[in-house]
């Protein structure tokens, strides 16, 4: 086997070891270097037996929001308690959108005070319907963040239950993959009935 040797150009401007000069600092760095180095060796090895006993397991949040029975029937619950006003914001965006379209209809025949004063009215209740459906999304997202939070508290004491029972050292909400054989997500699901 051939052994290879990279030269490199020294720096003008670092100090010369030839010299003597720096030679304490180089020599300090080089401690630091190597300090650190075993360091990080030694903390790999006293702490691979430690992950290879710890238990982990992962929970997917989404999921249980969205596929959960109590997740099901808040959002149920909501949208009915909604309805009726999601059906009438309906009902004030069509009757707009038909008062938009008989004024671009007769606009041509209109004197510029009537189409000037229908065209205000349209504005006045494009910006009255804009303002309902703000009222309305903040709404539904209060009451949703309302029902949201006891389901939460519920998979929690459902998590941690599962983690003493199981013996878990570690439970993760959040993680950008996950091995399926860690997941809990199905176990929160039954807990939760569901």
């Amino acid at each position: 086997m051939k052994s290879i040797a990279i030269h490199a150009p020294l720096n003008a401007h670092a100090p010369s070891l030839a010299s003597g000069r720096g030679q304490g600092v180089l020599s300090a760095r080089l401690r630091g270097l190597l300090l650190g180095t075993a360091l990080a060796v030694g903390m790999a090895l006293t702490t691979a037996p430690v992950l290879a006993q710890t238990k982990i397991g992962f929970v997917n949040t989404e999921r249980i929001l969205r596929d959960s029975k109590p997740a099901l029937a808040a959002q149920k619950k909501i949208e009915s308690e909604f309805k009726r006003r999601d059906d009438e914001l309906q009902k004030l965006a069509n009757n707009l959108n038909s008062m938009v379209q008989k004024f671009d209809k007769d606009a041509p025949v209109l004197s510029e005070s009537d189409r000037i004063k229908r065209q205000r009215q349209l504005t006045d209740l494009d910006s009255d319907l804009q303002r309902k459906r703000r009222e309305f999304q903040e709404d539904f997202n209060r009451r949703r963040n309302e029902e949201f939070t006891g389901i939460v508290e519920k998979a929690d004491a459902a998590i941690k239950q599962i983690a003493e029972s199981q013996s878990y050292d570690l439970i993760i909400q959040d993680a950008v993959t996950v091995s399926p054989r860690v997941d809990i997500t199905e176990q929160v699901l039954k807990a939760l009935g569901g």
